[in-house]
């Protein structure tokens, strides 16, 4: 169906909810190779790296955390910076693809975050020394920030690496760095040289909002704009109109689909997922009322820019959780929920915690799930 041929129909929250949770892969586990997943969700981000690999557990059938990580090491599979200036697994081909599009957000969330530590500084030269340095050899956000200062003696090394590594210079990190349990020290090597191929240089980021749609439609300009950290994507949309599907949400907004995007039925079941914390489903609207109640919002977006792990139950948020390790009992997955869940949904709930901490700890001495429920 094309958008001149839509009919404008309206939908309200829980059809956007079922048609989010049905292309995020979340309604069912899918039997898809761990590649073809990671490109359906377009990335998963990945600020420290467990997140991802608890992501796909929640999202993949049989998936162990040795499929993405032999993904990451053979180079189909890279930790990067990408949405929202953060750092994002994604596939190396969409890597490739999309890096250059998101170049102006990169840009604009350095200068609000460096502010007037950037000031007189010569992007183009600092952008070319330092990728020099990390083509004789992958270095360390710390190792370059210092290298970068020696010619620099007046600036924060901080500050270079920053503008460097996470904005300016299209770099992946090395494995193990991003891989399961890794740490934070990792080493970036150049991604033309680690990858055999320069990223595309179309600046148009019209695949990128079609990808965007197919992972997270029906939605609004804006809220591929939250998810993406672009602005000015009014054009793009109008320009990619005629190839679109466009709906109304219950308060008029106009939403923009890819023909072929699902749209599960509002009463289609949807089991309890545990999400890790920054997942992209929380991050992807800027309306995000389609998977969190407004009223539950500052119990899971905190101070930091943090986003906690969440519990879905019907498809919405209604928790928070934890893992904490113990002595005697091993390790207890602490789940809080923010109303009091059914006999059957506690159940569910359970049992998906326990599965959840037989993937995440399975050298536990043992797994406990505790359930606090809210009045």
């Amino acid at each position: 169906m094309s958008g001149s041929a839509a009919t404008g129909e309206v939908l309200d929250r829980a059809r956007l909810n079922r048609a989010t949770l049905a292309r995020q892969l979340l309604l069912e586990r899918a039997a898809l190779p761990v590649l073809d997943a990671v490109e359906q969700v377009v990335a998963l981000q990945a600020q420290v790296p467990n997140p991802p690999y608890l992501g796909l557990w929640s999202r993949l059938a049989d998936f162990r955390r040795e499929h993405l990580t032999e993904l990451m090491e053979s180079r189909q599979v890279v930790r990067a910076t990408m949405l929202r200036a953060t750092l994002q697994v994604m596939s190396a081909r969409d890597f490739l693809d999309f890096r250059t599009p998101v170049q102006p957000a990169l840009t604009k969330a350095m200068r609000g975050f460096m502010g007037k530590r950037a000031e007189g500084l010569d992007i183009a030269a600092l952008t070319a020394e330092a990728r020099a340095l990390v083509g004789e050899r992958p270095r360390s956000y710390g190792e370059l920030g210092a290298e970068l200062l020696a010619s620099r003696p007046d600036r924060d090394a901080s500050a270079l690496a920053y503008i460097t590594l996470r904005t300016h210079l299209p770099v992946v990190q090395v494995p193990p760095g991003g891989t399961w349990g890794s740490g934070a020290n990792a080493t970036y090597a150049n991604a033309d040289e680690w990858l055999g191929k320069e990223p595309s240089p179309a600046a148009e980021p019209d695949g990128l909002v079609l990808r965007y749609l197919t992972a997270f439609g029906p939605a609004s300009a804006k809220d591929v704009q939250s998810w993406s950290g672009l602005t000015g994507l009014g054009p793009v949309l109008k320009r990619l109109r005629p190839e679109l599907r466009v709906f109304r949400d219950d308060q008029g907004t106009e939403l923009f689909d890819v023909p072929d995007g699902p749209l599960p039925d509002a009463g289609t079941t949807a089991p309890p997922r545990f999400l890790p914390e920054w997942d992209n489903l929380l991050l992807a609207h800027a309306d995000r009322s389609r998977v969190i109640a407004d009223e539950h919002r500052t119990r899971v977006y905190r101070p930091g820019a943090r986003v906690l792990p969440t519990l879905l139950v019907d498809g919405f948020v209604a928790g928070v959780w934890k893992i904490r390790k113990e002595r005697r009992s091993g390790a207890v997955l602490a789940v809080e929920t923010f109303g009091g869940l059914g006999p059957a949904d506690l159940a569910a709930v359970q049992a998906e915690g326990r599965r959840l901490l037989e993937f995440a700890e399975p050298d536990a001495a043992g797994h406990e799930v505790e359930v606090a429920q809210a009045d």
